[in-house]
């Protein structure tokens, strides 16, 4: 919820430390940073010292670090407790899963706990942007981290009162561990405040961005190098870039491309547009309730032998919701967009669940030992997946708008009569302010410029949401090709098997 409620308040926040959209972006860069690899640290302290105190400790670091939210007064201050928020969050979204997967039976966790479990982790965003609203009008800021700090101590006594199973302990943890650890978090953390900022500064055109990546390269190399001769790595690099785990991570990979139409995309659109989040909550109330439609239909089918359904429901869903918002205007409103974000919301509930349990079986057939591997899987495909797929989305929406302005902009000349008089009727609004026709003309140009950038950043997003939608079809594509040649395959090996048994 942390990270969510400043994504959501991005532009409100400007006001507030007086800052561009580029400085308070730094926000989620220090959130971020962290918190994409402090869940593989903690994973390992929870296995050798136990559940029961890390979730203890966790739960009251979060607190403190809600609290510090409260005494922020500046940017600066702000960035350093976004670091230590992002640090303190990381454990808590592990706890949660495994809150949740403690009620299910052994054969339930994996379908219908994780389902559940992965359906709660979706709601977060829309949340956000439903109470955010009322919140900034009590108290700005400091009511957004009031209620963070409420929900904090809420579930302070929760965790005390209910305790988890708690696994058996084992000594898991290696001198070299920490080296390693200390080389993968600055690596990835590195990319990860590259990959959130590149779009605000632009990927060529502030040096420091290419030395963050250079660092991030140069540090995660030297963890290979290190990694790959030990006999028990933190990582097992080889199972990882294993043909089933790239498989695994392509999956996952595309399913954050086309989620991140509505989780980052269509956001985007509507800050553009000038739609604040007061306009969208009846928008992002559909979309929780789609959200959850999709989870339980998920959970469904994860009880059958149907589970790749799921898979063909949600990309077919998230394509034709694509393709319905590629065809926006100036003039569109949530309440246009019903349809195509609720499609999209109950395809992406529906993607996730059957992934992880294959993700999560397989590791456990290695042995818990190999949890970590899998852990890291998933956020590295999630987290700084998520990252890449909107800088790269955002990226595009940027040079789609210069290609579209460049055009719009031969169009209008000042010898063409159309244009002449729709400089004349935007500037006589100011005509009782500014005497000076040479000026009036300008501000007329000006206001005029500004619809044609409007224009061109509508037009850019519906290619993006083309693009989008292209990507999911032909995802699409080629499962139905992948599971006709696996039946296909099944067919012909029970064919033999019924030829060979008269024989034998």
């Amino acid at each position: 919820m942390g990270m969510n409620i400043v994504m959501a308040n991005i532009y409100q926040l400007q006001g507030e430390f007086s800052a561009t959209i580029a400085e308070v972006a730094w926000l989620s860069a220090a959130y971020m940073a962290p918190y994409a690899t402090f869940s593989i640290a903690l994973f390992k302290v929870r296995q050798q010292y136990g559940l029961r105190p890390f979730a203890e400790i966790s739960i009251i670091c979060f607190v403190l670090a809600s609290c510090l939210n409260l005494f922020v007064t500046d940017l600066h201050s702000a960035i350093v407790v976004r670091f230590v928020s992002g640090m303190a969050a990381a454990p808590l979204s592990s706890l949660g899963f495994l809150y949740i997967l403690e009620a299910f039976p052994v054969q339930r966790k994996l379908t219908l706990g994780l389902s559940i479990a992965l359906t709660g982790t979706l709601l977060s965003a829309p949340l956000a942007r439903i109470i955010s609203p009322e919140l900034l009008d009590i108290d700005g800021w400091q009511a957004l981290y009031t209620m963070e700090v409420g929900l904090s101590l809420a579930v302070l006594p929760i965790i005390y009162l209910l305790p988890l199973t708690p696994p058996p302990r084992a000594k898991v943890i290696e001198r070299m561990d920490i080296l390693s650890y200390l080389l993968f978090a600055g690596g990835l953390g590195c990319l990860a405040v590259f990959l959130t900022l590149g779009r605000f500064y632009w990927w060529f055109e502030t040096w420091w961005l290419g030395v963050l990546l250079a660092t991030s390269i140069g540090l995660l190399a030297l963890m290979t190098a290190i990694e790959l001769p030990r006999k028990n790595p933190m990582l097992d690099l080889r199972w990882i870039f294993s043909r089933t785990n790239l498989h695994l991570i392509a999956i996952l990979l595309i399913y954050r491309a086309v989620s991140s139409e509505q989780s980052s995309t269509a956001v985007s659109l509507y800050q553009q547009l000038g739609i604040l989040n007061e306009q969208t909550t009846g928008l992002y109330a559909l979309i929780i309730v789609a959200t959850l439609l999709g989870g339980a239909l998920c959970a469904l089918l994860m009880l059958t032998k149907y589970v790749d359904t799921a898979h063909v429901i949600a990309l077919a869903l998230i394509a034709l919701g694509a393709f319905m918002d590629s065809g926006l205007t100036n003039l569109v409103r949530p309440e246009q967009m019903y349809l195509s974000q609720a499609m999209i919301a109950f395809g992406a509930a529906m993607f996730l669940p059957p992934v992880m349990a294959k993700g999560f079986g397989a590791a456990l057939a290695k042995g818990p030992p190999y949890l970590v591997n899998f852990i890291t899987i998933f956020i590295f495909t999630q987290i700084t997946g998520s990252l890449l797929t909107t800088g790269l989305l955002g990226s595009f929406v940027t040079l789609r708008e210069k290609f579209h302005s460049n055009i719009l902009v031969e169009s209008i000349l000042l010898q063409n009569p159309q244009v002449a008089q729709r400089v004349s009727q935007l500037s006589a609004g100011y005509s009782h302010v500014i005497t000076d026709a040479a000026l009036l003309k300008a501000e007329g140009l000006s206001l005029l410029g500004a619809q044609v950038t409007r224009e061109a950043y509508i037009l850019a997003y519906n290619d993006t949401f083309l693009l989008i939608s292209v990507c999911a079809a032909a995802a699409l594509v080629m499962l139905l090709l992948h599971l006709a040649w696996l039946r296909l395959k099944s067919l012909l090996k029970s064919e033999d098997e019924t030829v060979a048994a008269p024989q034998s």
